[in-house]
């Protein structure tokens, strides 16, 4: 799937607001059609395993799909896998090529207490949802909750990591979700904007707006980022029962009032980064859209999860 860059700016021209609108309402329209597939499978399991990559939306997503079940009257709870994050160990800790620390990992998990939620959940026992905390980069027991599904509850799993095989191959009845931005901004046959320049530039903004990240550093960070998801996401994606594609037609042209803010980043990488020429080529490439007031983006838009002002709390 790819977006026409001629009919977005030609409708960011015309009608900004009702354009925006139209593309929340269609990425609604996917949450919808993700429900009717996972209600189809409650049967078979209360699990729903949702991975994705950096900057998908995955949060948002879980957030729609809960709102949505909800609607329908399923009772669901969505739930991070950061939670289950083992109390780091830098001497056992999985490492990079380079030696440092890969918190890509999936072995960064406890995949013991996982496999043993998933089944107790499943059952309809009793489980303690654990609560990480990042800043001691350990798990905190006292602050765990207590949590039960009933016959008509559903739990979301959302992380990183949801479908790799350690984790979704041990409970293959539990249904996969993959969520990743897959769409490409094209010019005829020119390709203008990639679907993963989507997904850094959600990162690097929020990163800059909410989690007080230097965007050199988000930039700098971005290749392990990318080196982590083709060895631990992308290979589990074929798990997936359902694939959503989180990309909205109109991001470049929100994303691209940060675009001086990113190039003031980009020209402070050195050339010798594997990632140099694709950093210039995407601030390069915002140049093609017409730019968009940020305050026009609906508030229950996936966006906000990344630009701040919108109606979830995460």
């Amino acid at each position: 799937m790819s977006y026409s860059l001629q009919e977005i700016n030609h409708s960011l021209r015309t009608d900004p607001a009702g354009y925006l609108a139209q593309c929340d309402q269609a990425y609604q329209q996917r949450i919808e059609a993700a429900v009717d597939q996972i209600l189809e499978r409650m049967k078979q399991s209360p699990i729903v395993l949702l991975s994705g990559p950096s900057g998908s939306g995955k949060t948002t997503t879980a957030l729609k799909l809960e709102q949505e079940l909800e609607r329908r009257g399923v009772n669901c709870h969505t739930l991070s896998m950061d939670n289950y994050y083992s109390t780091l160990n830098k001497k056992t800790a999985p490492r990079t090529p380079e030696g440092d620390i890969d918190y890509e990992s999936p072995l960064l998990l406890d995949l013991d207490l996982l496999d043993d939620t998933f089944t107790k959940l499943s059952r309809g026992e009793w489980v303690v949802v654990p609560k990480y905390e990042f800043a001691r980069q350990m798990r905190n027991g006292s602050r765990g909750t207590f949590l039960k599904l009933e016959k008509n509850e559903i739990a979301i799993f959302e992380g990183i990591h949801a479908l790799n095989d350690q984790i979704a191959g041990r409970h293959p009845e539990a249904t996969g979700l993959y969520i990743s931005a897959r769409s490409n901004v094209m010019e005829g046959e020119a390709l203008r904007f990639k679907g993963t320049w989507i997904r850094i530039s959600r990162r690097a903004v929020r990163d800059y707006n909410f989690r007080g990240t230097d965007l050199l550093e988000t930039l700098l960070m971005w290749y392990n980022v990318r080196r982590g998801e083709k060895k631990y996401i992308s290979p589990f994606k074929n798990r997936a029962n359902i694939i959503i594609d989180s990309s909205l037609p109109y991001e470049p042209a929100v994303f691209a009032n940060f675009a001086a803010a990113l190039g003031d980043a980009v020209s402070q990488i050195p050339p010798e980064n594997p990632r140099y020429r694709e950093f210039h080529d995407l601030v390069d490439a915002f140049r093609y859209f017409e730019p968009v007031d940020p305050a026009l983006v609906p508030p229950e838009s996936l966006i906000r999860e990344f630009i701040g002002g919108g109606t979830y709390s995460y």
